[in-house]
C-alpha cells in the first residue's frame, strides 16, 4: 500500500492522497452509523484523466477500489471491506452552462443535488428529482444508485433525466455516450447498463442532466385518514389529475414523534396522512377540490397556494429525516409493494416487528404512487432478527426488497429474495466481462456465494 500511495500520489497530487487513520475511520462508515468498513487510503481524483490513472494503479497492483461520492447512500453501499482504496469523486464539480432550448445542463459527477437545482433554477427551468440530503448527495452517486424522491410519480427516477454519461471503465477507458440526436437507436443503450449499476462497472466522471419547464401554478394539500386502504384509493384517485408532482404517504405515529420530541409544527391525531401537490400551466385548484371531495377524507384537507403555505405543508414530510433518527441509527427498508398489498403488507410488518423487539416502533412513509415506502424501525437493538423477516414479508407480498435506495453491500445476500438465479447470473456475467479481477465496488450487489 505504501509503494501504491506514492503512485497515486504522482497521479493527484500528495495533498489529495490521505492516510490519516481518523479521516479513513470517518469515510469507512455509512450515513445510518451502523455499517462500519476498513480502507488503507483516500484519493480525491480531480479529472477523468486522472480518474482513469487512479483505477489502473489500483487494478494492476490488485488493489480493490471502493468509489464514494456525497456517502449519503442507506444500503452501506460506499463502505469498504477489503482495505480498500476510497476514490472520492468530490473535487468533480464542474458545472456547465444551461441549454434553455434543449433544457441540458452538463455537470461533473461530485456535483451536488442542491447545486444542480440552483443552476436550474438560474435559467428559469427546474430539475426533476429531489431527495432529503439534496445538500450532500451528489449527481455521480444519484445516478450510480438511480436515485428516485419526492417526484418521481411526474419525473421518474434518475435513469428519465439522464441524457448522456461519461463512464471511466474498471480497465481504464474511458467511453462517453452524450447525445447530438434525439433519436438514436444505434447499438446497446449502454448509459441504461450504467445508471443503477451502484459503481460496479465503472466509475461516473460527468453527467448530461434533462432540466424541465417550471409550472406557473402549484397546489399543495394535506389531508389525514383513518386507515391506510383509504390513502391508498386517494392515491389513486389523485393521481389521474394532470400536473401531479408528488403524491407522499407519511406515518401519524412520524408526526406524533416530531410534534412531541421534535416540536415541529406538523398535524397529529390520524392514523396516516397523504401530502399531495398538483402544478401546471392552468390552476389546479378546482380540478384537485373536485378530487378531494370524490374522496371525502375524515376531516378538511389544509391547502397551500402559495411558496410559504405550501413549505409549511411539506415540512410534515421533511421532518421525517429527522424523526428516524431520534433514538439512534434506524433499521432501515427500502421496498416497492403492490398498492393492494400495501396496507397488508403494514399491518404483517408491525406484527412481526412487535414480536421479535417489543420495544420497537415502526415509522412508515413514501411514494404512495409507485408502492414505494421506507419503512424505519426506530429504538431496534434486535435487528438481525428483524432484517430479513421484514424482508421475507416484502416478497411474500409481491414486492421489491429495494425500491430506489439499491443493493449496496446490506442487501447484498438477500438479492435471491428479488430476482432469479438467472437474472443475477446474467449480471454477475456483466460485472466479470467488465471488470474481470472483481476489484470494483467489491463487496457492493452481489452475494457472497458468487465470489467463493
Amino acid at each position: 500500500m505504501d509503494g501504491l500511495r506514492n503512485v497515486l500520489a504522482d497521479v493527484v497530487g500528495h495533498r489529495f492522497v490521505v492516510d490519516d487513520a481518523d479521516v479513513l475511520a470517518t469515510r469507512s462508515t455509512d450515513q445510518t452509523g451502523r455499517y462500519r468498513g476498513r480502507a488503507g487510503a483516500l484519493v480525491r481524483p480531480g479529472n477523468t484523466a486522472e480518474v482513469a490513472a487512479v483505477l489502473n494503479a489500483c487494478r494492476s497492483r490488485g488493489v480493490p477500489v471502493t468509489v464514494q461520492g456525497g456517502r449519503t447512500g442507506l444500503v452501506a453501499g460506499t463502505v469498504p471491506e477489503h482495505d480498500d482504496v476510497l476514490l472520492s469523486t468530490e473535487r468533480l464539480t464542474t458545472i456547465g452552462d444551461v441549454d434553455a432550448a434543449t433544457g441540458l445542463i452538463t455537470v461533473g459527477a461530485g456535483v451536488t443535488l442542491a447545486q444542480v437545482h440552483s443552476a436550474a433554477a438560474a435559467a428559469g427551468l427546474k430539475f426533476g428529482v429531489d431527495i432529503a440530503s439534496r445538500d450532500t448527495a451528489t449527481i455521480g452517486g444519484m445516478v450510480s444508485t438511480n436515485a428516485g424522491g419526492l417526484h418521481t410519480v411526474r419525473y421518474g427516477n434518475m435513469a428519465e433525466q439522464v441524457l448522456g454519461l461519461e463512464v471511466v471503465l474498471p480497465d481504464g477507458t474511458t467511453v462517453r455516450r452524450s447525445p447530438k440526436v434525439l433519436s438514436d437507436n444505434s447499438g446497446y443503450n449502454l448509459p441504461a447498463l450504467w445508471v443503477g449499476s451502484e459503481g460496479t462497472l465503472g466509475v461516473v466522471t460527468a453527467v448530461d442532466l434533462k432540466l424541465r419547464r417550471v409550472p406557473v401554478h402549484r397546489v399543495t394539500t394535506l389531508t389525514g385518514f383513518d386507515r391506510l386502504e383509504d390513502v391508498v384509493d386517494a392515491g389513486r384517485m389523485l393521481r389521474t389529475l394532470d400536473g401531479v408532482d408528488a403524491l407522499e404517504l407519511l406515518d401519524g405515529r412520524g408526526l406524533e414523534l416530531a410534534a412531541r420530541r421534535l416540536n415541529a409544527a406538523v398535524p397529529t391525531g390520524r392514523a396516516w396522512y397523504l401530502l399531495a401537490e398538483v402544478s401546471a400551466a392552468h390552476d389546479p385548484m378546482e380540478s384537485l377540490a373536485e378530487a378531494l371531495e370524490r374522496i371525502d377524507p375524515p376531516e378538511t384537507p389544509s391547502v397551500g397556494v402559495d411558496g410559504p403555505s405550501s413549505t409549511r405543508l411539506w415540512a410534515a414530510r421533511e421532518c421525517f429525516a429527522e424523526v428516524v433518527g431520534l433514538f439512534g441509527p434506524p433499521l432501515k427498508f427500502d421496498a416497492a409493494l403492490p398498492l393492494d398489498s400495501l396496507a397488508a403488507f403494514a399491518e404483517d410488518a408491525a406484527a412481526v416487528i412487535a414480536s421479535r423487539a417489543p420495544e420497537a416502533i415502526p415509522v412508515l412513509f413514501g411514494h404512495i404512487a409507485e408502492g414505494n415506502i421506507h419503512l424505519n424501525v426506530l429504538n431496534c437493538p434486535n435487528a438481525d432478527t428483524v432484517y430479513r423477516s421484514v424482508l421475507e414479508l416484502v416478497r411474500d407480498h409481491g414486492g421489491n426488497v429495494s425500491s430506489e435506495h439499491g443493493v449496496g453491500s446490506l442487501k447484498r445476500n438477500y438479492l435471491d429474495l428479488a430476482l432469479s438465479a438467472e437474472d443475477i447470473a446474467t449480471m454477475w456475467a456483466i460485472k466479470r466481462a467488465l471488470d474481470p479481477s472483481d476489484y470494483l465496488n467489491r463487496a457492493v450487489m452481489f452475494p457472497d456465494a458468487l465470489r467463493h
